[in-house]
């Protein structure tokens, strides 16, 4: 049966949950095994108790792993094994006669585990997986009851009461990061084009709104361009789109390049790019815009060397009376349709409205 991409992300979050918590289960159950064992020596000399503390401290983890990664549902595998977790912590502080430091220890673990991964739902479950755990145990072993902390047992789990917090921390602060980043990379895919990587028509709209807001408001100077790739259609049904998406690609990094940071470039429609200019007037604007011009002239294409791409563009400067971004929008247009119209590979400057 095929994977849905629900499906499939959902697998891959489970993966990536059981493959966090496998070496702090590891780390935890192994160091904790030094410590159980100074706890129930003085307790019990049955082997097959200390053959089931061998099993939980240095064998489960492997085995809630191996479970895990080979599950259809590994997020919900991963979860009932916390749960397991809790159980077994409970049978073992049971086993440990409700020693203090151990069954604080236990109960630490378990809950700094169970909050990270399920919040206070799973926290819950492990608290009931827990007490349930205990009570059955201690009533098969016959209530046995002794608090007492040991010195030999502080000395056990020192290791275990400073090793793991550090190790768990690190480990949240690694998830924590990598969500940051997932994060980062879902508002850069917002933003931006797919194919050449400058501002999506939606974001570079929404920040020449911006532009012209702060323009009408503090009566700053900005320049906006329109540019389109002259014969377009042609290019691409005589040589191909993937020569196409290429000069795309070509016109969407000179502009970068030839432009400064703070100007805001973006690709406006199929083969149309806007360029917004802060602080610019026109003349500095066409300035600049004849220099990338120049340079698209040099630009060879492997796959067609004798084509030449050439640009028209529209040039329009911030004028008081518009009364929207849209009006803005429409002057640099007309000044590129009159380009178009005038022979291409060529710029127009809008005309202000009297």
């Amino acid at each position: 049966m095929a994977y849905t991409p629900l499906i499939i992300d959902s697998k891959f979050a489970g993966l990536s949950f059981a493959k966090r918590t496998y070496l702090p289960r590891i780390v935890g159950l192994g160091l904790g095994l030094f410590g159980l064992s100074a706890t129930i020596y003085p307790l019990h000399s049955s082997p097959f108790i200390w053959g089931l503390l061998i099993i939980y401290t240095l064998i489960w983890p492997h085995i809630a792993y191996q479970w895990s990664i080979h599950s259809e549902k590994p997020l919900v595998t991963e979860t009932r094994n916390l749960l397991i977790d809790s159980l077994l912590a409970g049978v073992w502080i049971a086993v440990m006669g409700f020693s203090a430091l151990p069954t604080i220890v236990f109960l630490a673990m378990m809950g700094m585990n169970n909050t990270a991964a399920g919040s206070y739902s799973l926290f819950l479950k492990g608290v009931v997986a827990q007490i349930v755990g205990a009570i059955l145990t201690s009533a098969l072993l016959g209530f046995p009851f002794t608090p007492q902390t040991t010195p030999l047992q502080l000395y056990f789990y020192l290791p275990v009461l400073f090793i793991y917090p550090v190790l768990f921390g690190l480990v949240t602060y690694r998830a924590a990061k990598h969500l940051v980043e997932k994060k980062r990379e879902v508002v850069r895919i917002s933003m931006r084009d797919g194919l050449t990587g400058v501002y999506n028509r939606r974001h570079w709209e929404h920040l020449l709104r911006n532009q012209f807001d702060s323009c009408r408001r503090y009566n700053h100077t900005a320049t906006l361009i329109l540019i389109d790739i002259d014969r377009f259609k042609a290019i691409n049904d005589t040589f191909g789109h993937a020569l196409g998406d290429e000069a795309l690609i070509v016109l969407a990094e000179e502009l970068v390049l030839g432009l400064r940071t703070m100007d805001i470039v973006g690709r406006y429609g199929g083969d149309e790019f806007g360029a917004l200019l802060p602080n610019t007037p026109p003349e500095q604007a066409s300035q600049a815009l004849s220099r990338i011009q120049e340079h698209l002239r040099e630009v060879t294409f492997r796959d067609a060397p004798d084509l030449k791409l050439y640009i028209s563009a529209g040039v329009a400067d911030y004028q008081p009376e518009m009364k929207s971004y849209q009006e803005w929008l429409k002057a640099a247009d007309n000044a590129l349709y009159l380009a178009k119209s005038h022979g291409r590979n060529r710029m127009e400057r809008a005309v202000p409205q009297s």
